[in-house]
């Protein structure tokens, strides 16, 4: 009966930590879900700028003027990036609701176990 209550903590551990894993893969999702609509929203900007239109990117303290192509071209590569992100997040994610769904069947058995050990002690008491 010690043996299945060490397993069983074990497998708690183990499942509290993948929760942990799992919220924070899905807290950085939703960052990046954040990130990809603001630059959207910038690359719209940008489709509705006049020709001859300035367009200013902040370095530092310091605004520099930028092309027009030169600042689409980097808003649509950062859209890429995170697009990117967000599928290797999703990846994650599916994987760690795999490792839980494992886990938790893990701690039915041994706890189902540990019942079923309990039950024959205090038959023989």
């Amino acid at each position: 009966m010690a043996d299945i209550q060490k397993k069983l903590q074990t497998d708690i551990e183990k499942y509290q930590q993948l929760q942990k894993d799992y919220q924070k893969v899905v807290s950085q999702r939703q960052q990046l879900d954040g990130q990809l609509n603001e630059n959207t929203l910038v690359k719209e900007e940008f489709a509705r700028l006049e020709e001859g239109a300035n367009v200013y990117k902040m370095i530092g303290p310091v605004l520099v003027k930028q092309s027009i192509p030169e600042a689409k071209q980097n808003v649509q590569k950062r859209i890429d990036y995170i697009t990117g992100e967000l599928k290797r997040h999703e990846a994650s994610i599916k994987d760690f609701e795999k490792k839980q769904e494992t886990c938790r069947e893990s701690l039915a058995k041994y706890q189902q176990q540990l019942q079923q050990a309990q039950v024959k002690a205090a038959a023989k008491s």
